[in-house]
């Protein structure tokens, strides 16, 4: 089973504001620490070269940066972009100060990504201001981004548990392989397909021979042992993803094969037959042979509207039912059946007709 979903927990929106100011006048540094030296919710930082503010920006994980314009070895705008294409600090809101109130500059600063543009030194409470308004921004963005991820993760947890859980409900609990609802609603889809298309539909139904004696005499945990190791002989044989075996019942095994004619559902009869026989599972008690061995019957019809799958699967029990009066150990096609069974639709069909 897929691991338990754990209940989605969103935690609350940090209030802390973390100001990084990156300029490399260390009066406006000290300027704007005594702005904000009161504020018990914003929590300042000072970076003075531009070689070291993208570092000290991933360690400290600012809320706002406040990043100067003009700088001596690089320009506020160049630190901007690498900002910017930095996955840590790609969404962090950049406030851009500069000494001139052009609107030229501001304009190339919103161009290169800046949230905000003050003139320095700015005013105490619109600086403080900005500050609060960008990291409430800021961090409830990353409060949603960490929901929505959860939410993604929670809905991906779903879906592997949803595709679990059907592939449980569609298998057999003790062979592994499909089990017979599983089998009636793919005989249903697969007929339907084969009636658009006017394809064959094949099926293949077998039977362990004396398999109520073997249990009987070796108990029943060599009885579930038995089928699941002729279950793996089903599900080796089929190599087509739209084949399909499933438990029918009890020691039957059912085959599903679509697009095939009765001589190519024949040759896969034969070949799961006489693979169950190679298995040498011992059965001292069958009157067919001293191992575990199979009766198969095969059928194969062309629907048309007036048929339905159980018809399909009277026929491959008929043909069982041959197999096994004329010996076990075999496999025997519904040949005259089908051709009964062609021959009475057409009379009906050809009787409303002329009615």
């Amino acid at each position: 089973m897929s691991e338990i979903i754990e209940p989605l927990v969103i935690a609350p929106v940090d209030t802390k504001c973390v100001v990084l100011l990156v300029d490399d006048q260390t009066m406006i540094g000290e300027a704007l620490r005594r702005m904000l030296v009161s504020e018990a919710d914003i929590e300042y930082h000072y970076c003075q070269a531009a070689e070291h503010a993208l570092a000290m920006a991933v360690q400290l994980k600012p809320t706002v940066i406040l990043q100067d314009i003009v700088m001596p070895e690089s320009d506020g705008l160049s630190l901007l972009k690498e900002y910017r294409t930095a996955s840590q600090t790609r969404s962090v809101p950049v406030i851009m100060l500069s000494t001139r109130d052009d609107p030229r500059y501001k304009s190339q600063a919103f161009a290169a990504g800046a949230s905000d543009y003050l003139v320095k030194i700015p005013d105490q409470i619109e600086l403080i201001a900005r500050i609060r308004a960008h990291s409430r921004s800021y961090l409830a963005q990353l409060q949603r981004d960490e929901a929505f991820r959860q939410l993604h993760a929670v809905q991906r947890q779903l879906e592997a548990s949803n595709r679990e859980l059907h592939r449980i409900s569609c298998q057999d609990g003790l062979t592994g392989i499909y089990n017979r609802r599983h089998f009636d609603t793919y005989l249903d889809q697969e007929w339907s397909r084969a009636l658009r298309e006017g394809s064959n539909i094949s099926l293949v139904l077998a039977d362990i021979d004396y398999f109520k004696t073997f249990n009987d005499h070796y108990g029943h945990l060599a009885g579930d042992e038995c089928l699941q190791r002729v279950a793996r002989v089903f599900r080796e044989v089929l190599q087509r993803p739209g084949d399909l075996a499933a438990r029918y019942g009890g020691e039957e095994f059912v085959v599903v094969l679509p697009k095939t004619d009765l001589e190519g559902a024949a040759v896969i009869a034969e070949s799961i037959r006489i693979r169950v026989e190679r298995l040498s599972i011992t059965h001292e008690f069958s009157k067919v042979e001293k191992w575990v061995t199979l009766s198969v019957g095969i059928a194969t019809v062309r629907p048309n509207p007036r048929m339905r799958p159980p018809e399909l699967v009277g026929l491959a029990d008929k043909a069982l039912y041959q197999a096994k009066q004329n010996g076990r150990n075999r496999c025997e096609q519904a040949r005259s059946n089908l051709d009964e069974l062609a021959m009475l639709h057409n009379r009906n069909t050809k009787t409303e007709g002329d009615n």
